[in-house]
């Protein structure tokens, strides 16, 4: 068995106002054992879409390489606009050494609840990926039953939205499950009735175009 421990700590400033809640890199983040263009930070893989597709919403000129300068463009991004990171898996095990979401056993939570009661200031969490087996809201929604939460729902259209309160606390925070920035997700997007009317109006998109869209309003708010 792999033992695949996150290999990043949360990365959050005192005002950050979004959290972005993933699940866990590629186990070569986690092992050193880099390719090219990967970039060794949050979501660097070089065949994820979330850097890309901010890339294309903030307009950053982002280098997709393995060095520091590219580590220090995404810090210096998320220190700009007041978003952190904390993905909700700390470790998990697995008997086959690749990224899949469902592989993961024995699965380890960060305290995401604890972490929102130090950083006052977030009132939204983005979750790259919904409620399918051990993907990040799957998760979330566990971790809450063990302050006795749950998630109310607020909109089910794609991407779904939720809120709940904080214990002890009159804050509410909003949770949005967007589409998740990988190429496993593909084939759920082209499903989608909103992907194929976007094709529609505009067949030379694509399924990172959707995503854009779809993360642009969220991101900028």
């Amino acid at each position: 068995m792999f033992h695949h421990k996150h290999p990043y700590p949360p990365f959050i400033n005192e005002a950050a106002t979004k959290l972005i809640v993933g699940t866990l890199p590629p186990p070569r983040f986690t092992t050193g054992d880099l390719k090219e263009r990967d970039v060794n930070f949050c979501y660097g893989s070089r065949d994820g879409q979330l850097w890309p597709i901010l890339d294309a919403i903030f307009n950053l000129d982002l280098k997709f390489e393995t060095t520091q300068y590219a580590i220090d463009q995404r810090k210096d991004f998320l220190l700009r606009e007041n978003i952190g990171i904390c993905d909700i898996v700390a470790s998990a095990m697995r008997e086959k050494i690749d990224a899949s979401d469902v592989g993961m056993q024995d699965v380890e939570f960060r305290d995401v609840v604890s972490v929102l009661r130090k950083f006052p200031k977030i009132d939204t969490l983005l979750f790259t990926g919904g409620n399918s087996k051990n993907g990040p809201e799957y998760f979330f929604r566990r971790h809450l039953k063990l302050y006795n939460l749950k998630l109310e729902l607020v909109d089910n259209k794609v991407p779904r939205i939720h809120q709940f309160k904080l214990p002890d606390s009159n804050r509410v925070i909003k949770t949005v499950s967007l589409t998740a920035p990988s190429g496993a997700a593909n084939r759920a997007v082209g499903s989608l009735l909103a992907y194929k009317e976007m094709k529609q109006k505009f067949p030379k998109k694509n399924t990172i175009d959707f995503r854009i869209e779809q993360y642009r309003p969220f991101f900028l708010v």
